[in-house]
Formats: C-alpha cells, structure tokens, sequence
C-alpha cells in the first residue's frame, strides 16, 4: 500500500474505532463500570474473536495486514502519552500520609503475586504453547510474575471518585498503595525487560541506564521542573512554548528508554512523576490527557484485540487454565491485600475493599502483556489467556468492592490520614 492509501485507511479504521469503543463505552455506566472497561472490550470485538469470526471479509477489508504498522506505532505514541499521564496523577503526598500501611499493602500486592506467577510460569515453560522456545525457565518466571503483580491505578482512582470516597481513609489508603505498587511494578518491569537481552552488555547497559535515567530525572530535571512550576502558577497556565517544552522532554526520555532496551513507557512514566503538581499538571491534563484517552488509546486497545483469539481457548484444557490464572491472580493480589490490609490495622470490610481494588488490572496489564507479546517472550495463546484474567478481574472490581464496602458503614479513620 502507498502512503497516502496507509493514510485513507487508518482514518478509516480509526472512525469505526471510536465509534465502537464509545458506544460499548456509554453501556459502561449503566452497570457501573468504568468506561475503560467497555473501550478493552471494544478492541476484543473488533478482533479476530469476534469480526473476523463471524465477517471475516469486512475484517481483512477494514484491518489489512499491511496497514497494521501504522496502527501499531501510533498507539504506542498513545500509551506514552497516557503513561506519562499516570505519572503526573501519583501524589506523593498520599504515599506520605498512609506510608507504612500503604507499603505493607503495595509490597503485599506485590511480591505475593510475583511468587505465583513465577510458579505457574516454571509449571507452564516447559508446554511449547506459551513462552516462545528461545525464553529460559527463569526468564519466563521472571515475566509472568511482573505481569501478574501490576494494578490498574487509573481504574482504582475512577472507582474510588464514582464512589466519593476520595477523601476517606479507605481512599486515601488504596490509591497510596495503588500508586506505589505501580511505581514498584514498572520499574520491576524495566528490570524484567532489561534480562531479556541474550548479551549480558546489554542487560548492564539497560539497568543501569534505566537507574541513571531514574536519579537524572529525579535528581536533577525534577528541581528544575519546580521552576518552571513556579512560573506557570504565578502566570496562571501552561502555554504553548512550555508544553511543547515539556512533550520534547517526553520523547526524548520514552527514545532513551527504549533505546537502551527497557521500554518507552518507563520513560514516560517517570518523567510524569518528576512533573510538578499544581497548574502544570493540571493543564497537562486538561491538554494533554483528552487526547490521549479519548483519541489513542482506543487506538491500542483495538490493537491489543487483533492479538486476542478467544478461538485458542476453545479446548477443556485451556478454558481450566484460563481459569486458574484468574484465581490465581485474584488469590495473589486481593486476599494477599485483604491480608496486609488486616496486618496494618484496618477494619475487615476495609481491608476486603481495598483488595478488590488492588485487584483491578485493566490498561496497565495489556501494557505489559503487549510488550511480552512484541518482544517474543509469550505466545498468543498465552497472551489470550492474560487478557482474559486482565478483563475477568478488572470488571469484578466494582462488585467486589460495592459488595464490600457499605456506604453508610462507620469506619474509624487511621492516624495520620485524612479524616472524612
């Protein structure tokens, strides 16, 4: 195809897109869910799972192979965009406030499901089936128990502000743990990715890259940021020079961290968290983040669908791991958060509420499972049996909190926390 025929087709394929994803999406409310949750299963539907299934004509009409590229690189602009975003929505002040139970809670949330993915992994390499041949036991083990510990901390937050429970003790608690636990799994991640590369050299280059990245943009780019900050709070708004400043500094950090063999969303994400907060951020999101959201990540979870063949579960043997991996996921991340909740001193019906949250994969995971897939360390059976447990646990979220949590239940604040 020529470029201007690449050009026709992706604006094409980009209208059914959105059309599609919001009109799953305004069904979303109706059975309180996040409107996220009906955009991932839009990308599934417009999938081989279901149009190429039963119009498979219309699917390689509108979906040609060979247009696929474009998609492809325009939705991870997509993802820098809304990971970078992420990082601009981690308060720190919440992780000072509930610091000791948030840790015990995010570690918990952590470590614990790394511990069964890993071992499902070690139980799974040696089938063909999942992890590509050139993949080693450990390597698998090492992924899969990454996959498995990542929380969707922009569903948590969504939840938690439908719910108006953001200024609560149980609000301020879940998203210090939620932001944490994803700060401490990106940068697992990083790690994870970095081992991947057969060349030792390499692995040493792309840890260690990704931690000077980390201290630079920490250390040094982040107090010259405050200036900047400082600017805009006294001139009242972000203007055109000084966001385009702050994109240029975006794509140079995801070009270093992908360059270096860690991913450019690490870049992104980190750089969010060095943005200071106030006007800046909020006119990063005010700019920044409708595009982001209502433009291109639909554009990704349409490409996470095309990956997505329902039709490779289509066996007892497969349909009983799908399952597993559920269970195991939500024994990993809601009963281990329940537990931690329970150990910080918090209430039962709490602590059972912040682990149905904790449980909420959603975008983050077809973040990771993606790059596992592109990178060739898992197989599309695999890849179809994660975003299964990533939709089954991300929509049992709401329920399971709205099962556990009872509005009008009085329950004490913890010290330190905010009060209601």
């Amino acid at each position: 195809m020529s470029n201007q025929q690449l050009a026709i087709q992706f604006f094409l394929q980009l209208t059914v897109i959105l059309i599609v994803c919001r009109a799953v999406g305004a069904l979303m409310p109706l059975i309180r869910q996040p409107r996220v949750i009906g955009e991932m299963i839009a990308g599934v539907l417009l999938g081989p799972s279901l149009l190429g299934l039963v119009a498979p004509s219309v699917h390689a009409a509108l979906f040609p192979a060979a247009s696929l590229g474009v998609m492809s690189v325009i939705s991870q602009l997509g993802l820098v965009l809304y990971m970078f975003m992420v990082g601009t929505h981690l308060q720190t002040d919440f992780i000072r406030q509930a610091y000791r139970g948030a840790m015990l809670i995010s570690l918990a949330g952590i470590i614990v499901p790394f511990a069964l993915g890993a071992t499902l992994a070690s139980l799974l390499h040696a089938d063909g089936r999942f992890f590509a041949a050139n993949v080693s036991s450990w390597q698998s083990m090492m992924y899969l128990g990454a996959a498995m510990s990542v929380t969707a901390f922009p569903v948590l937050a969504r939840i938690i502000q439908d719910r108006g429970i953001s200024g609560t003790a149980l609000g301020t608690l879940a998203l210090t743990a939620g932001a944490t636990d994803d700060a401490i799994a990106w940068c697992l991640l990083a790690v994870v990715l970095a081992s991947f590369n057969n060349h030792p050299g390499l692995a040493v280059t792309a840890i260690a890259g990704g931690a000077v990245y980390v201290a630079v943009v920490l250390g040094v780019v982040r107090p010259q940021l405050a200036r900047l900050g400082q600017a805009v709070d006294r001139e009242g708004g972000l203007g055109p020079g000084r966001l385009g400043l702050i994109l240029t500094m975006l794509m140079a950090g995801a070009w270093f961290t992908d360059r270096i063999g860690v991913h450019a969303v690490f870049g992104a994400f980190i750089l969010g968290v060095a943005m200071p907060r106030g006007a800046v951020t909020k006119d990063l999101s005010r700019q920044v983040e409708p595009l982001a959201t209502a433009l291109l990540v639909p554009l990704f979870f349409a490409y996470s669908g095309f990956s997505t063949r329902f039709s490779l579960l289509w066996s007892d043997e497969l349909l009983l791991l799908a399952v597993v991996v559920v269970l195991i996921a939500s024994i990993g991340k809601a009963v281990a958060c329940w537990g931690a909740a329970r150990l910080a001193g918090r209430p039962n019906r709490e602590a059972l509420a912040i682990g149905a949250l904790m449980n909420a994969r959603g975008l983050m995971e077809l973040i990771i499972l993606n790059i596992g897939l592109e990178r060739g360390l898992i197989t599309p059976t695999l890849f179809t049996v994660m975003v299964t447990m990533t939709i089954a646990t991300t929509v049992a979220a709401g329920p399971l909190f709205d099962w556990a949590w009872k509005p009008k239940a009085e329950v004490p604040d913890a010290p330190g926390l905010p009060a209601r």
